[in-house]
């Protein structure tokens, strides 16, 4: 942002450059680095890519990307009409079988992904298409899923990293993926021993303000559920409670990161669901609005959240794609939230960004 009093005129032709291209579009940005090595060279540098990412997490940088048996595709988002635009078909720049490629978290236009055929752990941009292989010979970096959780963030350091939690006949391990150094190493967690059951189900993190958040649920009616939070600085764990939420029924939580606050999505019941909006300050929850039961739906086709648009229309999905819309008398903001199914395919929702899986 210029000071006042000063124009364009009045700027070296370098800040002239780096101030408008890092407002131009991702793609538009890997175009430019072709133009003369100068620019390839300003393009390149961790300064340009910060601010550049910071400059495109808009809405209207938001895509979603889907993935069946036989394509991938990534659509934009038309807020308007609670639609995804036409579509674009990506080919995956790794090896794969058919399409059997996991999406597990995101952050500023990277994906971390899991190969289901090798459990390999990959970071990938979809939109420079650039990747990297997180899988070491000493068996870091394969994830298994069900006894596995994964979250990606980036510290004070402007380092992208992978919390990786594994569960291994009884045993936690945990490790952090380092993009600036690219090795593993083991960090301490202390925990409940019950946490480490296969009974307990683990979500994947949700990194907001400095923190990853994961819910810890027990797979049974009146099971016990908890928030599990990792400060990225301190590398640090701390439990805290869960939203006060009937335990008479099956108990689900999912987060979200809405404007650098942490929301949950709290949906609980047995043959009718209930769903609350609950928003954390400190370490409490309060809720934020409730809505009326959802029709009876099975166990088996278990609910999903997976956006929340302009209009004031909240969507719920079943994980074999059937939809409920629910209507809201709330002030609405443009955010689309993450899943992992939509309409039946597997998918994730991710901004157009320049960040690079490795350095």
């Amino acid at each position: 942002m210029l000071n006042e009093g000063i124009t364009m005129a009045d700027l070296p032709v370098h800040t002239i450059v780096f101030e408008i291209l890092t407002r131009v579009p991702a793609k538009d940005v890997g175009r430019s680095k072709s133009v003369c090595k100068q620019w390839y060279a300003l393009l390149s540098t961790q300064d340009f890519v910060r601010i550049h990412c910071s400059r495109s997490l808009v809405s209207s940088n938001q895509r979603v990307l889907l993935i069946d048996d036989l394509t991938c595709s990534v659509h934009p988002i038309i807020f308007q009409s609670n639609d995804y635009g036409p579509s674009s078909i990506v080919t995956f720049p790794f090896h794969h079988h058919n399409n059997d490629v996991s999406i597990l978290s995101h952050l500023n236009g990277l994906l971390c992904v899991c190969l289901n055929h090798t459990y390999e752990l990959l970071l990938w941009n979809p939109t420079t298409t650039a990747f990297k292989h997180l899988s070491t010979p000493d068996s870091h970096g394969f994830y298994i899923n069900n006894l596995d959780a994964i979250g990606l963030y980036v510290d004070a350091d402007d380092d992208y990293k992978v919390l990786h939690i594994k569960r291994r006949s009884g045993v936690l391990g945990v490790y952090v993926y380092s993009r600036e150094v690219d090795s593993w190493r083991n960090i301490p967690f202390i925990t409940r021993q019950e946490y480490l059951s296969p009974h307990f189900n683990w979500s994947a993190g949700t990194f907001c303000g400095g923190t990853l958040y994961f819910t810890v649920c027990e797979c049974w009616v009146g099971g016990t559920n908890v928030v599990i939070c990792f400060d990225v600085n301190s590398e640090q764990f701390k439990e805290i409670s869960f939203p006060p939420v009937p335990s008479t029924g099956m108990v689900q939580g999912v987060l979200v990161n809405v404007k650098n606050e942490l929301h949950m999505f709290a949906s609980t019941g047995m043959f009718e669901m209930t769903i609350d909006l609950w928003t954390l300050q400190g370490d409490y929850w309060i809720k934020v609005l409730s809505c009326p039961p959802i029709p009876p739906i099975s166990l088996s086709l278990w609910c999903d959240i997976t956006h929340y648009v302009t209009n004031g229309n909240w969507f719920v999905m079943t994980k074999l794609g059937k939809l409920f819309t629910i209507e809201m008398d709330m002030k609405p903001f443009e955010c689309f939230y993450p899943v992992t199914w939509f309409r039946g395919f597997k998918g994730a929702v991710f901004v157009e960004t320049i960040v690079s899986p490795s350095i």
